[in-house]
């Protein structure tokens, strides 16, 4: 496969027609947010700007990020607040979260959250509190995981595999963990993070609950070539990785790292197409695709 444009070009101010999208009803988007707001809780939807959330809310869907909105890592590419205190946990988010489960009908709920590295655990057991009161309340209702990589650094009470598997034997449906970039581009793009590190994630979970799907994500466009991301698919599937996203970035201000390159729809396209030729169960591979686009229609 060769893919038409030089990843290394400077992408044009005015954003392609593809990445154009309709903001969605008004009246739409106020249900979910009211519900939201009344509570005091947050999405990622929100948080990060996403593209999608127009067409989310419309279905009635939400991705929740967990323990507050401003995270202890300092990412060059992410939208989420960070630089300041982050918030103390809210007793009342598990029950918070659960209600507005209910009050949606979902019937497929992502839960993900900002780092933090200020938390003994990471916030690990907060994730496996949120999902029990989310079953106790809502039973039918499936769970998908986007976490941090829970690397709290040297001298914490417990090690990194043992606060992903803390995580993991509370046996969502999903857990997807994103590498974000290539690896050559991982310090520059994910600060604080590490690419053997974030594999290790998905590689302890598959190996501990090879019943648990496993799912990972790349944004393109911060100058990766295709060659570089062919390897990390290839990485990816080599702990077990079983589906992929693959989504444009999108500069969310000027203080944040500039696109390099837009992808182009046809170019997504062929990428998804190697990927599933690569074994990877599900794919999302588009313009717009983010980590937890249609997700539950993996499932």
């Amino acid at each position: 496969m060769t893919l038409s444009s030089s990843p290394t070009a400077r992408a044009h101010e005015a954003l392609p027609s593809w990445l154009k999208r309709a903001p969605g009803k008004a009246s739409e988007l106020s249900t979910v947010q009211k519900i939201i707001k009344q509570r005091q809780i947050h999405t990622i939807c929100e948080e990060g700007r996403c593209p999608n959330r127009g067409e989310c809310y419309a279905q009635k869907t939400a991705t929740f990020l967990l323990m507050g909105p401003v995270c202890t890592r300092a990412c060059a590419f992410c939208q989420v607040d960070k630089g300041q205190a982050p918030m103390a946990l809210d007793p009342e988010e598990p029950q918070k979260i659960a209600e507005a489960v209910h009050l949606l009908g979902l019937q497929y709920v992502v839960l993900t959250s900002v780092a933090r590295d200020d938390l003994a655990d990471g916030g690990a057991s907060w994730f496996v509190r949120i999902i029990e009161r989310i079953r106790r309340d809502n039973p039918l209702t499936q769970i998908e995981v986007l976490t941090p990589d829970f690397w709290g650094g040297p001298g914490r009470e417990q090690s990194q595999r043992e606060r992903v598997l803390t995580v993991a034997q509370a046996r969502p449906v999903c857990y997807n963990h994103n590498l974000e970039t290539v690896e050559r581009l991982q310090s520059q793009v994910r600060r604080g993070a590490k690419y053997q590190r974030s594999l290790r994630v998905l590689a302890w979970v598959k190996q501990a609950y090879p019943e648990i799907a496993t799912k990972s994500g790349l944004m393109l466009g911060h100058g990766e070539t295709e060659a570089e991301i062919i390897q990390a698919l290839r990485d990816l599937r080599q702990v077990g990785c079983d589906r992929l996203t693959l989504g444009q970035y999108l500069q969310p201000s000027l203080a944040h790292l500039p696109v390099q390159k837009y992808w182009t729809p046809t170019e997504f396209e062929q990428l998804g197409h190697q990927a599933e030729q690569m074994g990877f169960r599900h794919v999302r591979s588009g313009p717009l695709v983010r980590s937890s686009y249609h997700a539950g229609e993996d499932s």
